[in-house]
Parts: C-alpha cells; sequence; structure tokens
C-alpha cells in the first residue's frame, strides 16, 4: 500500500506530510482539526501510538469522510505556540498519563496556514494510559481503540522484555535439569563449536558460565531449554509447543483435522531437534557436509526456516495464556508466537534487528551456532523469497507474532531424509497397495481416509505408482477396478 520512500520515522517533510493526506489510511498517521485548542481525542491517539509502534499526531487539518473515503481540508492551528506548548506540556507532565512521554514537535507553513506535527515514539515500558489502566488504547488499523484486558496484560509482561528469561527459578536446583537434553546439547557444541572454551568445563560450571544458573538457582531460560518436564510444568503449568501438520491451505478446508501432531516435549531443546526433524522431511536441504546436514555457507530452504524457528523459540512469550503453534499446511508454513515483536515492523528488513524476548535462550543456539549474531538473523529468513520466489510475511499485534513463509508449490511432495530417500512417501505406497490388494475396488477417498491423507497425495502417490509400472486402473473410475503390477 505504501509507494513513497520516507526519511527518518520522527522527521516529517512538508512533501512527506502532503502525501499522507491523498485519503490513504495509515496507521502511524492520524489529523485533528485542533483549531484553537488541543482535541480531546488527541490524548487517546497518544496512548495509542505510545502502545504500539509511534506515530504522526497532526494538528490543523480537517478531515471529512463520504462513502468510507476520507479527505482531507489544511485549516491551520490558531495561535500555534499556545497549542504547541499547551500538548507538550501534558505529556512532560506527571498529570494526565501513567508516564512521561517524549515527543518530537514539527512546524509547517503551508499556503500560509500554520500546521503542527508531533511524532509519538513506541513507548519502552507499557502500557501508556490516561489516568487508570482500562483506558489503555492501541492502534488498530488507522483507528485508535481500548485495549483489552488481556492486551493490557500482555503489555505489562513486555515491560520484562529481555530480562526475565535471565531471572531465577526460586526453588530450583541442578536435579531439575534435564540430564539426557543437557548432555545432548553439551556433544552438539563440541562436533559443532569445538573451540568453545566452555566445552572443558564440568557440567555445574558449565551451566553457569553459560547461563543455565547460578547462585545455585536454574534461570528461567535455562529451565525452559533443558529442564525436566515436571520443573518447568511446576513453573510455568501452561507449557507447550503446538506442531501440527494439515492437510489444506488453512484449517477450515482441511478435510481431517491434522495428520500429524507432535507428542509434548521435555524442554525447548527437546522441541527444536524434533521441529526440525519435521521440517526436514518438508523442505529442500541440498547440502550435507555435516552431520547437522548444514553446510558453513548454506542457503537452502531449511537453513531459512531453521533461523525462523530459532527465533521463534527466543521470541515467544512464555507466560501468556495461549500457546506457541508452528502450522504446516499445503501451500505455508506459518509459526505463531504469543507476545508482540519489539519493533516496528515497517524497519523490519531495512535495518539490523536483534532485540530478543528471551536472550538467553538464543544465545543457547549462537553457542551452538544454530543461529546468527548480531542481529543478522532476519536477512536469513527473508532470503527465504530469493531461494524459493515465494513471500515470507511478518504480522504482529499488542498479543501476538507471526510469521508466515509461503511454500513452493511441490514442497509438500518432497519428504526426502537426509540420504534422499522418500520414506515417508515409500510408507504411503506401501499402504496404498496393500489397501488395493484386500479390495481392488477402493476408491480415492476410502485410500484417502484409511491413510488419514489428503485425496491430492492419495493422487499424487496413484500417478507415481503408474509411471513406475507397479499400478494400472481398468474400466471407468465408477465401476472399474485396480490391478496391482509388480
Amino acid at each position: 500500500m505504501r509507494n513513497f520512500v520516507f526519511g527518518n520515522k520522527d522527521r516529517m517533510t512538508v512533501e512527506e506530510l502532503l502525501h499522507r493526506l491523498n485519503g490513504v489510511e495509515w496507521n502511524d498517521f492520524e489529523a485533528k482539526e485542533a483549531k484553537t485548542d488541543v482535541p480531546k481525542s488527541a490524548w487517546e491517539t497518544v496512548s495509542a501510538f505510545s502502545n504500539s509502534y509511534g506515530g504522526w499526531i497532526v494538528f490543523g487539518i480537517k478531515e471529512r469522510k463520504a462513502g468510507g473515503v476520507s479527505t482531507f481540508e489544511i485549516q491551520g492551528v490558531d495561535n500555534a505556540e499556545k497549542v504547541e506548548q499547551d500538548f507538550i506540556g501534558v505529556l512532560r507532565s506527571n498529570g494526565k498519563f501513567n508516564q512521561r512521554i517524549s515527543v518530537q514537535p514539527a512546524k509547517y507553513e503551508i499556503d500560509g496556514k500554520i500546521v503542527l506535527a508531533f511524532y509519538i515514539p513506541m513507548a519502552e515500558f507499557k502500557p501508556i494510559y490516561i489516568g487508570v489502566p482500562t483506558n489503555t488504547y492501541i492502534r488498530v488499523g488507522s483507528g485508535d481503540q481500548r485495549a483489552t484486558e488481556y492486551e493490557i496484560r500482555a503489555m505489562m509482561r513486555d515491560q520484562a522484555f529481555g530480562k526475565k528469561s535471565n531471572e531465577a527459578v526460586f526453588g530450583s536446583s541442578y536435579a531439575d535439569i534435564n540430564q539426557t537434553s543437557f548432555q545432548d546439547y553439551r556433544a552438539f557444541l563440541r562436533t559443532y563449536n569445538p573451540l568453545l572454551q566452555y566445552n572443558t568445563l564440568s557440567d555445574t560450571d558449565f551451566a553457569v558460565k553459560t547461563g543455565i544458573m547460578f547462585n545455585g538457582l536454574l534461570s528461567i531460560g535455562g529451565l525452559l531449554m533443558f529442564g525436566n518436564i515436571d520443573a518447568i510444568l511446576r513453573y510455568n503449568p501452561d507449557f507447550l509447543v503446538d506442531y501440527m501438520e494439515i492437510p489444506g491451505t488453512s484449517i477450515h478446508d482441511a478435510i481431517t483435522r491434522y495428520t500429524y501432531r507432535m507428542p509434548e516435549q521435555e524442554n525447548l531443546w527437546e522441541y527444536y531437534k524434533a521441529i526440525l526433524q519435521r521440517l526436514r522431511l518438508r523442505l529442500d536441504n541440498p547440502y550435507s557436509p555435516n552431520p547437522d546436514g548444514f553446510a558453513p555457507d548454506d542457503n537452502s530452504q531449511l537453513y531459512c526456516v531453521r533461523e525462523a524457528l530459532c527465533n521463534f523459540i527466543a521470541h515467544a512469550d512464555y507466560f501468556s495464556e495461549i500457546h506457541s503453534t508452528i502450522r504446516m499446511y499445503d501451500n505455508s508454513l506459518s509459526l505463531q508466537n504469543p507476545g508482540s515483536f519489539p519493533v516496528n515492523l515497517d524497519i523490519v528488513g531495512r535495518t539490523i534487528v536483534s532485540q530478543p524476548r528471551n536472550p538467553n535462550l538464543l544465545r543457547f543456539f549462537k553457542l551452538a551456532k544454530i543461529s546468527e549474531n548480531g542481529g543478522y538473523g532476519i536477512d536469513k529468513i527473508l532470503n527465504w523469497k530469493n531461494l524459493t520466489n515465494c513471500e515470507v510475511s511478518i504480522n504482529s499485534d499488542i498479543t501476538k507474532s507471526e510469521v508466515i513463509f509461503e511454500l513452493p508449490i511441490n514442497a509438500n511432495q518432497r519428504q526426502s531424509t537426509p540420504n534422499g530417500v522418500n520414506d515417508v512417501e515409500k510408507t504411503l505406497e506401501e499402504q496404498i497397495l496393500a489397501l488395493i490388494g484386500a479390495n481392488n475396488k477402493i476408491s480415492i477417498a476410502a485410500l484417502a481416509a484409511a491413510t488419514n491423507q489428503s485425496k491430492r497425495s492419495i493422487d499424487r502417490v496413484i500417478e507415481d505408482l503408474k509411471k513406475n509400472n507397479k499400478l494400472s486402473r481398468i474400466g471407468s473410475a465408477r465401476s472399474g477396478k485396480w490391478q496391482i503390477l509388480e
């Protein structure tokens, strides 16, 4: 929708201002009449911009709506200096809002009329509200909406952004570590980061040096990454990462609820390994010089998604009422997390972004050299477009964030193991041939139901069987029968 290149977000030229008044609805731009005084509705917009990703409030513009289309008339502000100081004074005081709000003012003269503009940045500590927490507003589309109780709680949790995973879990101890996961991780480091000085440390010293524990207690990140499931559930009863493979383009058009659902795992390290193994069956990964399946300069599809998976784990709000979910559809892969992105999505892809919600979780991946350093991971994710000619979309609101990879048309047809053997397809072929051997008049629909697959998958496998002279069809689709050729 945006075809105009803007400069700094907190600076705006006259040309940029006029462009924004062309009738397009903007989620970071709000025009107010403000002929002689600060309009009351401006305070709600201040709250909304502060609690979202920032935006411009412009005084001296009258908006008219007709037929759902907005037009703008420049009226100017009388006594502009007074209105400007009144507005800034309220934002910098301790009266109306629960926090002082920084503001970047600008003044424009257009056709002899004075227009005031104020850039309201995203607040570091949310929520920003008027008087009481229930007067918290967020930006939804091009309007201000009162935040729900759930959205307010999510913002309050975000006040600990970048800190909570480093906090200690009182009552925990080294005994709460899952030793299978812990030793597997240490072995992984010795293989893929052999020069790491921590490799020679004892288990307890290693746990301290890497941030898994300190002062005899596990960190929140250490517990979630390597803890026993019983210990994790004592601290976080809702802990779950839900991975499902769904035959369809959405939940609504799926012929069955799912064809695969990952069993619950012990901790995040086990979830990471199990999810990555499922993704190996679905995505292109041609390079295999190392046991982990990745080359130093690997640019495979799986490498892009692996980076997204690491970020997915590191950015989740594990104390939300909703779970982290991964959904593999016929045409897309969705990774959805509770918790908003920490940055304005407008700058994703144009700047280096490195601000994880749970920094020590990301550090565990970096030590193992399975995540990018310095915030360049977003570039690796967005490289999906270059590799596949398919889009990557990134969406976020107050309570959740989502990365969606559009899949190449043949992604779900490629379920290869690292050895190049099509094990999943081979198993399905065997199932189909066995069912046909028992009933040579069985229908495609019945084969799909019996194997818990989509009709599309059954049709594809049958076509392969025909091409390989393993199966033929005698007679019509309605009254004919199958014949196994070998």
